[in-house]
């Protein structure tokens, strides 16, 4: 979100006025759920997406039309699945829109996306924040674990609208838009590299632990795999990768992070060398129910061969996490 907000306020520093289009809601089957986001520019420029087809053409050009007037607003799209055959589209359901309004060089509004453009640095849950009365946002601000900035709202309502989806009730608008958690690789070989993510990245061989290898990473470490403490603190928020380039390595990575809490943990590897690993790791006193939040062998199971196929089915995976839908994908163990 970080490159979203800043071409929003690119263009409000230079004088042109944006229409922010968020979904406030969703139901049945839509190409992207509440919380999706794009702003709309003068001219017909966009940045962000609420999940094409028809409804985001329509939503274009209401925004146009709203950015020249200088106003907000709120619509329903609602499409049964004979309606949507009927526009070229295979979702029925139904979406509420909400249009916002960003006043070229509103310094106000520029301070809140600046804030949110630093959360997303700071490795914390943010949620950016709207009252909605009747079609007009009337408040703008954001909230972290702190508490809410550039608004006033009552803490019970704030307690309601900061979780992990997007929230539209009781007048306000509530869209996560940072969620805490480092992504750290142990081991920077090809599939690590073909990855993506903003990552921190560990590896004991200066020629792998080389930031020009990783050049979108927090940070690139090099350091001794079997004292990870020395440099790097693992937390329940965090995802854990570990595509060391050796067998002892991994072992030596997993006995230091298996009970770390962190949010994911997946380790590359055939079936028969995880194997041993686990024989080792439980030989170490590991339990059979730890071992078992390891997802390994990493990775959803989508044919994957190549290093950048694998990166995918490993981001996938992690994404799956994120969104609470990983029992559904876990494999079997054995």
């Amino acid at each position: 979100m970080r490159e979203f907000f800043r071409e929003i306020v690119h263009a409000l520093e230079e004088g042109r006025p944006v229409e922010l289009v968020s979904i406030a809601a969703s139901d049945g089957s839509t190409p992207r759920g509440a919380g999706a986001m794009m702003a709309v520019f003068p001219g017909g420029g966009i940045t962000g997406t609420i999940g094409g087809g028809n409804v985001e053409f329509e939503c274009q050009r209401l925004a146009a039309e709203l950015l020249e007037r200088g106003g907000d607003a709120l619509r329903q799209f609602r499409f049964t699945l004979g309606d949507a055959a009927s526009l070229g589209m295979v979702c029925g359901g139904g979406v509420t829109v909400q249009f916002q309004y960003l006043p070229a060089g509103e310094q106000r509004i520029i301070a809140v996306l600046r804030d949110l453009i630093e959360a997303d640095g700071g490795n914390r849950d943010t949620w950016l924040l709207r009252r909605i009365e009747g079609e007009q946002v009337t408040a703008m601000g954001l909230a972290d674990r702190t508490g809410p900035r550039h608004l006033d709202i009552l803490p019970e309502e704030l307690e309601l609208l900061c979780g992990n989806q997007a929230v539209f009730a009781r007048k306000w608008l509530s869209i996560p838009v940072v969620k805490a958690g480092r992504t750290y690789l142990f081991g920077g070989g090809h599939v690590s590299q073909a990855l993506g993510f903003r990552p921190v990245v560990y590896d004991d061989r200066p020629e792998f632990a080389d930031p020009a290898l990783f050049p979108k990473a927090e940070k690139t470490l090099c350091g001794d795999f079997a004292r990870l403490s020395e440099q790097v603190t693992v937390t329940p928020e965090d995802y854990v990768v570990v595509m060391t380039p050796g067998h002892q390595a991994d072992y030596e990575v997993l006995t230091q992070v298996l009970r770390s809490g962190a949010k994911y943990l997946g380790c590359i590897g055939s079936k028969r060398k995880l194997a041993l690993c686990r024989e080792r790791l439980l030989a170490a006193g590991f339990t059979d129910e730890e071992y078992a939040r390891l997802h390994a062998p990493i990775g959803l199971a989508i044919g994957a061969q190549t290093p950048e196929e694998i990166a995918v089915s490993v981001a996938a995976e992690m994404i799956a996490v994120r969104a609470g839908l990983e029992n559904g994908l876990r494999r079997p163990l054995g």
